[in-house]
């Protein structure tokens, strides 16, 4: 029977998901097996599975770290927002409902059975499982039916490590006050603390860290320093991205409103001679801007509304008069069209909305949704692509004879007649190296990185660091069997 450790957070983006993929890569270095979990999600960058399925973003990289396929027992609740207070629930990779926030409330009791569930086929093939919670345990507001943090630890009979960020400051505050807040059986979960991204000498904070062992009676696992390589790994949350300086080739993001899988951006980003700017409401679309990249959304008739609510569509035409290119994937695609409808109401009232107009194509929203994993190839060299995707509507009209990927055996995509704006469904295309350097070429310049081993090489680093600043003999001893009355029929 596998071991379990939970990894808490004192508060949201204090770095759980980095520091669980780093702990899993560096005990998969030490020869164990081991697996990420995380009960419950909430994000619409997500990945997909090879059984077919959707689970956020940072578990498919914590399954990287753990050097197997990603599974959607992984991530069994995964919770996508379309609006401020409604989600789609995905349930083990698949959709299970759309749910206000207060409906989602009532349903979260059903929802641990499945968790539960995923969680001991995880513990049935590996040495240790290493589980992420979601947001901070001392939100004790959502602790009844909670399925993310304590209310998973206490059902699956699981040790707590929780997870300090002094780079925001008062991090002893936060572990002290987690502990006051919770209820006393929760508080007796948590067995052991650290604290990440620590700037400057560590030493100076050996003081704080005895005040919070004194204070709490937890064991330090240590002090993280701050991951200088960090941007390098793929964001989960929107929050997360940011622009990137780099060589003269301008690519200008609009971020959406609810901007979804923009992994798209992370091999672009990287390479040394694109600068990725992340262009927030408010600001118009830089005028300099060599390629304008419209991302996914997981509310496509909404952010196009939001689109042009900014002024980016004249933006938008100014950039083409000029001569740049635009490039739509999957939302951003459908935006690009001249119609899109949604007849069914499928992402909120039944209606239909012109188009940017760039591209002669419409596109009908449909309720079955297309999860896959894809392989690809650009028609223009015969260079491999593989991604993934994910989305609702069907995308047709003229301009579709001008696919210019081949998916799956059909064409993909669509193309203006002169090639500067495109559009397709295809997520996680820029990964493939030989294709982001054919189409960084169309544009200029020059790709210099191998993504994909550039991804394992600050995987090791991560792992590096880790084993360096965090006292993993401990937390193995920590670690322990979960219950057995846990498991489900």
């Amino acid at each position: 029977m596998a071991r379990a450790i939970m990894i808490q957070g004192a508060g949201s983006n204090v770095g759980k998901s980095m520091v669980v993929a780093g702990i899993t890569r560096a005990l998969v270095n030490r020869g164990l097996t081991v697996r990420p979990f995380k009960p419950q999600n909430m994000s619409n960058n997500a990945a997909v599975t090879e059984d077919g399925g959707e689970i956020g973003r940072a578990q498919a990289l914590q399954a990287l770290a753990a050097k197997v396929p990603a599974h959607t027992d992984m991530n069994p609740i995964l919770l996508k927002p379309e609006t401020d207070t409604g989600a789609q629930v995905i349930v083990q990779g698949k959709r299970f409902a759309t749910l206000r926030a207060r409906d989602y409330a009532k349903a979260k009791p059903e929802l641990l059975g499945p968790a539960l569930e995923s969680f001991h086929r995880l513990c049935a093939e590996a040495d240790i499982v290493v589980i992420e919670g979601a947001g901070s345990p001392a939100e004790v507001n959502l602790r009844k039916g909670d399925i993310a943090n304590m209310g998973f630890a206490e059902a699956a009979g699981v040790p707590v490590v929780l997870l300090g960020d002094i780079d925001r400051g008062g991090v002893i505050a936060q572990l002290v006050g987690t502990q006051v807040i919770l209820p006393k059986e929760d508080a007796e979960r948590i067995k052991a603390f650290a604290v990440n991204k620590f700037r400057g000498d560590v030493s100076l904070f050996a003081d704080g860290a005895q005040a919070i062992v004194d204070q709490t009676g937890w064991t330090d696992l240590g002090t993280l320093p701050w991951f200088a390589d960090a941007w390098r790994l793929p964001a989960e949350d929107v929050m997360d991205i940011s622009s990137k300086s780099g060589g003269s080739l301008k690519i200008a993001v609009p971020r959406l409103g609810r901007i979804a899988n923009f992994d798209d951006l992370d091999p672009l980003s990287a390479e040394p001679d694109v600068s990725v700017e992340i262009i927030e409401a408010g600001r118009p679309l830089p005028g300099d801007a060599d390629l304008v990249l419209i991302p996914g959304s997981k509310s496509t008739i909404a952010d196009l509304a939001h689109f042009r609510a900014q002024g980016w569509d004249i933006d938008l035409q100014a950039h083409v008069r000029r001569g740049g290119h635009v490039l739509g994937i999957c939302g951003g695609y459908q935006m690009l069209g001249r119609e899109i409808s949604d007849p069914d109401g499928i992402e909120g009232a039944p209606s239909t909305a012109p188009g940017l107009g760039l591209l002669d194509v419409t596109t009908v929203m449909k309720p079955q949704k297309r999860v896959a994993l894809s392989h690809a190839s650009y028609r223009a060299t015969g260079d491999a692509v593989s991604g993934y995707e994910i989305h609702l509507g069907v995308t047709d009209g003229p301009d579709c004879e001008r696919a210019w990927l081949d998916l799956d055996g059909r064409p993909e995509g669509a193309a203006s007649a002169d090639g500067k704006v495109r559009g397709c469904y295809l997520h996680g295309l820029f990964s493939a190296d030989a294709f982001r350097a054919q189409y960084l070429g169309e544009l200029g310049a020059t790709a210099q990185i191998a993504y994909d081993e550039g991804l394992e090489q600050v995987l090791d680093q991560l792992a590096d660091h880790i084993e360096a600043h965090m006292d993993l003999k401990t937390l193995l001893e920590i670690a322990a069997e979960p219950k057995a009355q846990a498991r489900v029929s």
